[in-house]
């Protein structure tokens, strides 16, 4: 049994041999991490700027969190859902009135907090709506990614999602992000349960939607009688400046979806919140998870959230994401590779100046490896930079120097 790695080359060809190809990661072998530092098995250090796409906001194994991972291990870690447990109810509490919201129910991955979000939609609209059975609907965004279950690929209108996965489930209707008269018409349909949107859509290429859009989609569906279903899994914790993006526009979403930076990155964690009208509809029996709930992930999840508090990261992301930008619109000024910079607090992402089937933003990333940072591309020439929210700005400042000097030597 082969039970260490000794290089690079022999964990990439085991896990080419051994492990399915539903991934095409860089030929980067990580064996540790700190705060915003990574290490490969060669013992060559990097920044993290995809922090897991957002799940480490706090740092990677910071020590508090993984105090809480520790302590609640050597004491109890799973009793499913058949009984209670000492710890849940203290989680539950806790995010609810972190966020502002009456029920909590907590999941594992993000994929599955949005399955719940669609559920709880949909049944609501039938016992609440008065929406005939099996004719909800639910509108979603174009370019949208809320994960990879083959309902939430119903909604995608991504080819790469969707392409040999068919049939789909029906009930979505697709319309463009950020267009309020597009959604208005959209929401008019009296099937219409609810509105599943990311308040800036990350796995796209972290498209910001104009000011004011997230306030008229939210008014919109109040008008309607729709649910506004939030899905903060990548920009919420404190991601974009704020606790939850939505935060910058003031919209309180019916059903907020929450996951990745949950846990710290250490544990997966989601949960989908909502008042007792929305919430209650689904009764025992009718939803529910093995792990979900479990009572090692309510004791993390309650010290990732202090630690997001207690050292003011959506402060601290809030003004070092202003400083990023300015530094990657001065490198725009003075390259033909950077097309457009665009984002909100420390979520941001640089356009290639290329086309999504070039290889131009692929091999930046080889180069911003082999200067000291890991980044990676979203659709081609897109690439999306988001270091922990733990970065000092004199790290800040070292990185944007590593990423204009790979930038340079493109040309």
């Amino acid at each position: 049994m082969v039970d260490t790695i000794s290089s690079s080359q022999q964990a990439i060809a085991l896990e080419d041999q051994y492990g399915a190809h539903n991934y095409h990661p860089l030929p980067v072998v990580l064996c540790k991490g700190e705060g915003v530092y990574l290490w490969d098995v060669e013992g060559k250090r990097y920044y993290d700027f995809l922090s897991a796409y957002s799940a480490v906001n706090q740092g990677h194994c910071h020590p508090r969190i993984i105090q809480a991972l520790v302590q609640q291990a050597k004491e109890l870690t799973l009793t499913s859902r058949a009984f209670y447990n000492d710890k849940l109810g203290l989680a539950e509490k806790y995010v609810c009135e972190t966020f502002g919201y009456d029920k909590a129910l907590f999941m594992n991955s993000g994929a599955e907090a949005n399955e719940t979000a669609i559920k709880l939609a949909r049944k609501w609209g039938y016992t609440k709506k008065n929406i005939p059975e099996n004719e909800a609907v639910i509108v979603a965004a174009r370019k949208n990614f809320h994960g990879r279950t083959t309902t939430i690929i119903s909604a995608s209108t991504d080819p790469s999602s969707r392409k040999g996965f068919g049939p789909f489930m029906p009930g979505f209707e697709i319309v463009d992000y950020d267009d309020a008269p597009a959604l208005e018409k959209a929401l008019a349909n009296p099937n219409v349960c609810g509105l599943w949107i990311e308040p800036i859509q990350g796995e796209a290429g972290v498209y910001v939607p104009a000011e004011g859009y997230l306030a008229a989609a939210a008014a919109l569906c109040k008008k309607y009688n729709v649910l506004l279903m939030m899905d903060e899994i990548q920009t919420g914790i404190a991601r974009t400046g704020k606790m939850l993006a939505s935060d910058h526009e003031g919209v309180r979403a019916d059903i907020l979806i929450l996951g990745k930076a949950l846990s710290g990155g250490v544990f997966p964690i989601s949960v989908a919140l909502a008042d007792d009208d929305i919430m209650l509809v689904i009764k025992p029996g009718e939803h529910g998870s093995t792990f979900g709930g479990n009572p090692l992930a309510a004791a993390i999840v309650m010290e990732a959230l202090e630690v997001i508090k207690d050292e003011r990261l959506a402060e601290n992301a809030d003004r070092l994401g202003q400083i990023f930008r300015q530094r990657m619109g001065r490198l725009a000024q003075k390259t033909k590779w950077v097309k457009l910079v665009r984002g909100k607090g420390l979520l941001n992402a640089i356009v290639i100046n290329d086309t999504p089937e070039s290889e131009t933003a692929w091999n930046l990333c080889l180069k911003f490896a082999a200067n000291g940072l890991l980044a990676k591309p979203t659709h081609g020439n897109i690439i999306r930079l988001a270091p922990p929210l733990v970065i000092t700005e004199e790290q800040l400042h070292e990185c944007c120097d590593i990423i204009e000097k790979s930038v340079m030597e493109l040309a």
